[in-house]
């Protein structure tokens, strides 16, 4: 009996093969018409990446030419690696990817466990009401205009009138210059970078863990298990495929940076600190209108961004086994 079911069932197998080779794809025009108004919803997004992302791809070139917009692209003489070999040996070649490294890098090390942590102890608050008081109160900074909160920290910590300062000289220090020393910049970059973006990167965690079974807290207060246990054995492992993700697109923007707010904090004496690639592209290009030579730092950066992305996702993949591609 044993032997004719198992034929049976080899039988039973063949001829669903069968079936489904016989079976013929659905066209490409079927599945369009059957499925059309997902793909008009989609077409301003496709459009998008092809207008802004894929076709100023074109430009590039730039970077191997010495650009005259009385010439035009194709126009212009072709002059090969020389914009990358005159960055290359440029005086602060150095300080500046040092500088972008270690903001991006710092940076990175401390918003990436903050906002993890923010969104577990989020997501631990029993009352709903103060929850939801809580999330507005850390997503607020978000909103806030980077040139407000630049002027704001001028105004805290300033020598002679700032809170900052206030403090410390009622408790007998002496004021210091934080806008001015460039041992201080990286420190402010990073903790008002925090303070802003902090509470709005907990969307994507909050998102997973409110998506938790809640059988799995009960069944877990039935064996006797902590909050940090709780913690430890069912929120970070829900968290941790999009905190993988999370991590591999942040190593992708390591050189870099938000120009914008290290333009507004920096100062003639944090310069040594605070001098960065966007805001020497920013001099060069725009006030100094080499646009070849700030193109070709461009492509520079972009080509290493992606080598480390590449790297961070492989590494990933085999370790905790989950990737972007």
């Amino acid at each position: 009996m044993i032997f004719e079911e198992r034929v049976w069932q080899l039988v039973s197998i063949t001829h669903s093969k069968k079936e489904k080779g016989h079976r013929k794809k659905p066209s490409l025009v079927k599945e369009l018409k059957a499925s059309w108004q997902l793909y008009v919803l989609l077409a301003p997004v496709i459009a998008f990446f092809i207008v802004f992302h894929y076709m100023p791809m074109y430009g590039i070139q730039i970077a191997f030419r010495n650009y005259r917009a009385v010439f035009g692209i194709t126009g212009s003489p072709w002059v090969g690696l020389d914009h990358f070999r005159q960055f290359f040996q440029a005086f602060y070649f150095e300080r500046l990817i040092t500088n972008t490294l270690l903001l991006n890098l710092y940076g990175l090390l401390w918003s990436f466990p903050i906002t993890i942590f923010l969104a577990l102890m989020l997501n631990r608050i029993p009352l709903r009401r103060y929850k939801k008081f809580t999330q507005t109160v850390v997503y607020a900074p978000h909103f806030i205009s980077s040139v407000v909160i630049a002027g704001m920290l001028f105004i805290f910590l300033s020598p002679s009138t700032g809170l900052v300062n206030r403090a410390i000289e009622a408790l007998g220090g002496s004021p210091i210059f934080f806008m001015i020393e460039a041992g201080w910049f990286r420190t402010i970059f990073i903790s008002s970078a925090i303070w802003q973006s902090a509470g709005w990167g907990t969307i994507l965690y909050l998102a997973a863990l409110t998506s938790i079974d809640q059988e799995m807290y009960e069944a877990s207060e039935i064996d006797g298990a902590s909050i940090l246990q709780k913690i430890r054995y069912i929120d970070l492992p829900s968290v941790l495929p999009i905190a993988v993700m999370v991590l591999i697109l942040s190593t992708g923007s390591l050189l870099s940076s938000n120009t914008q707010r290290a333009l507004l904090l920096q100062t003639p004496g944090n310069i040594p600190t605070s001098d960065i690639l966007g805001l020497y592209v920013f001099r060069v290009g725009l006030q100094g209108a080499r646009f070849s030579y700030t193109a070709a730092i461009g492509l520079f950066t972009n080509v290493v961004n992606f080598v480390i992305i590449f790297s961070v996702n492989m590494i990933a993949k085999k370790t905790s086994g989950i990737a972007m591609f």
